[in-house]
C-alpha cells in the first residue's frame, strides 16, 4: 500500500515525520511526505499531521484524486482530527486496514459567475469591515429551490456542511449534525449576539444569493477569501457530488470526541 504524509513544515518537527515514516515502513508500506497540498498526488491513503486547518486543505485536494485520509492532532481543537499528538502508531494502523470504515463527508459547490469552488466546512458571506464602508450589515436576499425564503439583514450569512456544522453551531447555540446526515445549515450571523438559529436545508436543495440593496460582500471558501460579490451578482450554492473521504474508527467516536472538545 503507498501512504502519503501530509504535514506543515512550520508547525510539526521533522522528527515527528520521521518517526512516522519509520512506521509506515516497519509495515511493508510505500511512503511519500508532502508539505504543500497541491503537491498531493495518487496515493493509497494519506496521514495529516495537523490541525483541523491543515486536514481542510488536505481532504480539498484529497476529494479531487479519491485519496481516503485520516488526520492526527497537531493544532488545537482536533474537530476533524481522528487521533491525538502521540497516537500516530494508532493512525498507521488504521491507514494500513483495507477494511476500516470510510465516512464520506458532504462538500458545497459554489458557483459565482464562471468560477465554481468546493467547501467542505463552509461557505461565508460576510460585510466588508474597512474604514471606507458605510453600512454596519448586509441586506442578503435568499432563494431556496427558487422560491424566496427572505431578506436577511446581517452581518453575513454562513452556509456550513454537517462537518462545519459542529464548530458554528457550537458558537451559535444552534444545530450540530452528525457527519452522515443528509442536510446543511444556513446561519444568519450576528457580531453581537449569539441568539442566531440556524435553517436547517435538505441535501438536495439549491440556495441562491443576491444583494437587492447593493453593498458589498466579501466571500471565504473553509477559511480561504474567493472575492467580493456586488448588486447584480449571484452566488448559488448545492451539495456537490464530490465528497471527502475520511477513515474512521466507527460513527460512536465522534460523539465521543465531541464531547472531549467541547468540554
Amino acid at each position: 500500500m503507498k501512504v502519503g504524509i501530509f504535514y506543515h513544515e512550520n508547525k510539526v518537527s521533522p522528527k515527528v515525520v520521521s518517526g512516522l515514516l519509520a512506521l509506515l515502513n516497519e509495515r511493508g508500506a510505500e511512503v511519500e511526505c508532502f508539505s504543500s497540498e497541491d503537491a498531493i498526488h495518487s496515493v493509497d491513503r494519506l496521514i495529516i499531521l495537523g490541525g483541523d486547518g491543515a486536514v481542510l486543505r488536505a481532504a480539498r485536494r484529497a476529494s479531487v484524486l479519491g485519496i481516503p485520509i485520516v488526520g492526527v492532532n497537531y493544532g488545537r481543537l482536533g474537530f476533524l482530527t481522528e487521533f491525538e499528538r502521540g497516537e500516530e502508531a494508532a493512525a498507521v494502523e488504521l491507514a494500513l486496514d483495507e477494511h476500516c470504515r470510510l465516512l464520506h463527508r458532504a462538500m458545497l459547490e459554489v458557483r459565482h459567475g464562471d468560477k465554481v469552488m468546493y467547501c467542505l466546512n463552509e461557505l461565508a458571506l460576510m460585510r466588508r469591515i474597512a474604514p471606507d464602508s458605510e453600512d454596519a450589515v448586509v441586506r442578503l436576499s435568499v432563494e431556496i429551490d427558487g422560491t424566496p425564503a427572505g431578506e436577511f439583514t446581517s452581518d453575513g450569512l454562513i452556509v456550513c456542511t454537517p462537518t462545519g456544522s459542529t464548530a458554528y453551531s457550537l458558537s451559535a447555540g444552534g444545530i450540530i449534525l452528525t457527519p452522515d446526515c443528509n442536510a446543511f445549515l444556513l446561519t444568519p450571523v450576528n457580531a453581537f449576539s449569539m441568539r442566531s438559529r440556524p435553517i436547517a436545508c435538505a441535501d438536495k436543495s439549491e440556495l441562491t444569493f443576491s444583494l437587492p440593496h447593493g453593498g458589498d460582500v466579501v466571500m471565504h471558501c473553509d477559511g480561504i477569501f474567493l472575492g467580493e460579490m456586488r448588486q447584480g451578482d449571484l452566488v448559488t450554492v448545492r451539495k456537490s457530488q464530490r465528497y471527502a473521504t475520511f477513515l474512521t474508527k466507527g460513527r460512536g467516536d465522534f460523539f465521543r470526541r465531541l464531547t472531549e472538545k467541547i468540554n
